[in-house]
């Protein structure tokens, strides 16, 4: 197994949040693509074919194209971006959050080496840390699960760096502890949660109770964090608010949501 490096950071602000990594000689941060707000001179960036983890090193070219395809199933970029401090003593590089909300860190030496997270959360994490798919296995998850059918494995040992919208909140589940949220909200959760989807119960709720027809269901042990605000519903509000008909989508777990959302990515 790959050592991640060892990386020391910053997080600056607080509803707009970028952080800070600093790096010694020789180390290196992997970003995705576009992430980047600042460097020093010393720092030296590279795009390269799949995670950057270093992980590949040594296999073939069908082996890095299968593992880059992967990241096509989550609907990220097949590349991405390294930094990496070739100077003398520590540098630093500067990492925004694309949208409101707050930066996240995690350590997964803490977490049994490994993390499932929402696929566009992914800001930055040290080199060596592998970003793979977590395919929901519940026929359930993956025709309704909307945004959380199809998640990140972060795997590793060292830090990474993840962002949620909103007001973020941790919470422990024990074992068979349950709890219920719109799809969208799940921003990260550890190996040991059971993850599914149900129905809200009734038609009538599902059209006037503005949630969405149906609702992820997490069920301990583990430990899971919350955003309040997912982009999906950003989107979907902004959207509403500019469309002549003044319409509004709710529910990001929901059929119709999904639908309102492609229509405001798509418009020209």
């Amino acid at each position: 197994m790959t050592k991640a490096h060892e990386i020391d950071y910053q997080i600056y602000g607080d509803d707009m949040q970028f952080v800070e990594i600093s790096l010694d000689p020789g180390e290196t941060v992997v970003a995705e693509a576009g992430a980047m707000m600042y460097m020093d001179g010393s720092i030296q960036s590279d795009t390269v074919f799949g995670d950057g983890s270093g992980r590949d090193a040594g296999k073939g070219f069908m082996d890095k194209m299968l593992g880059a395809g992967k990241r096509v199933l989550t609907g990220e970029s097949i590349f991405m971006t390294t930094f990496t401090n070739q100077g003398p003593g520590k540098k630093a590089v500067a990492f925004a959050a694309p949208y409101p909300g707050k930066i996240i860190k995690f350590d997964l030496s803490e977490s049994q080496g490994e993390l499932i997270c929402q696929r566009d959360a992914f800001l930055c994490a040290a080199k060596g840390i592998a970003i793979e798919i977590a395919f929901q296995k519940k026929i359930g998850v993956g025709l309704f699960g909307g945004e959380g059918f199809i998640m990140q494995r972060l795997v590793g040992d060292g830090l990474a760096f993840l962002h949620a919208g909103g007001t973020i909140i941790k919470k422990e589940l024990g074992v068979g502890e349950l709890i219920k949220l719109d799809t969208g909200c799940l921003v990260a959760m550890t190996p040991g949660i059971d993850y599914d989807v149900e129905f809200v119960g009734n038609i009538k709720s599902a059209i006037f109770g503005g949630e969405g027809l149906f609702l992820a269901t997490l069920r301990g042990p583990g430990q899971v964090w919350l955003q309040s605000l997912p982009f999906s519903r950003l989107a979907n509000r902004i959207y509403a608010a500019s469309s002549r008909g003044g319409g509004s989508s709710k529910g990001e777990g929901s059929l119709l949501s999904g639908v309102g959302l492609k229509g405001f990515l798509g418009k020209d």
